[in-house]
């Protein structure tokens, strides 16, 4: 039975974690699956955005814990969730996570490594893997730049829940929500999303990971974009007062 559904429709590849059961444990079929479903939808010039959704109550708990109990060395989750995190934060489209529930430990790495993160103010988060013993190593990668530096260390080392709205405050999440006005706000970003050309949101994207600092280099990036065939029609239909032609 499949753990990930994938769907494509008006530009948008969605891809939902659909392991209720085990409230979506980051196990390695869960994540195998996952990892097939972001390449197909890096191949496909018809995508344009990935969002990232969950079937039943809860987001993601983490890593699969009787996986994790089971396994040794390579055979445990952990040892592939690295490739998880890095296939989302260096996906080349935009991807948005909508969240509705709760998410601990590895969960909270599939939240940070998306570009932009909506949840629901209802919806629970920690850090519980000291609780466990072990440390938050993997998802540090993509957690720590998101969040500020007194936040990650309370967090990191109490494995306390914490709320939405405090998640928007710390910077793990973009926004935090009423859990009934989510897709609602899900529906306003992803149109946004879609309104920037390919391109562009492609070496945005790398900007935003890399952070070049030497200005010859910005220049050169801007005007690469300026000058290409994308830039001249978003330009043109900026003057032209009309919607340019890589819109779905």
């Amino acid at each position: 039975m499949a753990l990930i559904q994938a769907a494509h429709s008006g530009g948008v590849a969605t891809i939902t974690l659909d392991s209720p059961a085990n409230r979506n444990a980051l196990s390695l079929a869960l994540m195998a699956e996952l990892l097939a479903a972001l390449e197909a939808a890096a191949g496909d010039d018809g995508v344009r955005l990935v969002e990232l959704r969950h079937t039943g109550p809860v987001f993601c708990s983490g890593a699969d814990l009787k996986e994790t109990q089971a396994g040794d060395g390579d055979a445990l989750p952990v040892a592939r969730l690295g490739e998880v995190l890095a296939a989302l934060a260096e996906h080349p489209k935009p991807v948005l996570a909508v969240v509705g529930g709760p998410a601990r430990a590895g969960g909270l790495g599939l939240m940070a490594a998306a570009d932009v993160t909506i949840c629901a103010d209802t919806a629970h988060f920690a850090f519980s893997e000291v609780r466990l013993g072990v440390v938050p190593s993997v998802i540090s990668a993509v957690v720590l730049p998101r969040l500020t530096s007194r936040a990650a260390a309370e967090l990191f080392l109490t494995g306390d829940v914490f709320d939405g709205p405090r998640a928007a405050q710390i910077g793990l999440v973009s926004r935090s929500v009423p859990a009934d006005d989510l897709d609602a706000a899900a529906q306003a970003l992803r149109e946004s999303l879609l309104r920037g050309g390919p391109d562009a949101m492609r070496a945005t994207k790398r900007l935003l990971r890399e952070r070049p600092i030497d200005m010859a280099d910005l220049t050169a990036l801007s005007v690469r974009h300026f000058t290409s065939a994308e830039g001249r029609e978003g330009v043109a239909a900026a003057r032209e007062k009309r919607t340019p032609t890589w819109l779905p």
